[in-house]
């Protein structure tokens, strides 16, 4: 099967990185319209049908085809138009969905059905809640299971804002040596 994109749409995908080959597999893969690329639906499942594109061409394609920004990184939308939120507005953590106005911290995302916002405890100061900062002290919480790592390096001194980064840039193996130290201290 040959490829019919239209002219303009085989530019446009040329322009997202694809190469002629890459176009020619597609036909080959049934994708021969931009609604087809819409059933497709996402990056890794165009990958899936054509090996050879790269993840960052797909994503590029992928946007395109179904108008969805790959990493909104501005509340400027395709359109051009801006979006604004009140302060109260809520996105679930784990999906990005918009919650109702009546959402109180600890309740279930109407999308995805998990916490829309885990109640963290915070490993400076003790105090718990929402969010990815504490609201009594400003420090980046950590992940629950990370809690006692973080307890430890606090009382080695290391400084509020470096206890997160420092667990994030430690190998699985460097945390398993400091949960040897966390295990004794308890003994």
């Amino acid at each position: 099967m040959g490829n019919p994109f239209s002219t303009v749409e085989r530019n446009i995908l040329i322009a997202k990185g694809l190469s002629a080959e890459q176009l020619a597999a597609l036909g080959e893969a049934g994708v021969a319209t931009k609604e087809d690329l819409q059933t497709v639906g996402d990056a890794e499942t165009l990958r899936e049908l054509v090996p050879a594109i790269d993840a960052e061409a797909a994503q590029k394609v992928m946007a395109w085809a179904t108008g969805r920004a790959a990493a909104p990184a501005s509340p400027v939308t395709a359109s051009g138009k801006v979006l604004l939120d009140t302060a109260d507005v809520v996105y679930c953590t784990h999906c990005s969905a918009k919650q109702p106005k009546d959402y109180k911290s600890g309740d279930l995302c109407i999308a995805c059905g998990r916490q829309a916002e885990p109640i963290l405890a915070c490993f400076w100061c003790a105090a718990s809640g929402p969010g990815k900062f504490c609201r009594a002290c400003g420090a980046r919480f950590v992940p629950t299971a990370e809690l006692d790592l973080a307890l430890l390096l606090r009382q080695e001194g290391l400084p509020k804002d470096e206890i997160p980064e420092r667990l994030e840039r430690m190998s699985p193996a460097d945390k398993e040596q400091l949960w040897g130290r966390v295990r004794r201290r308890r003994a």
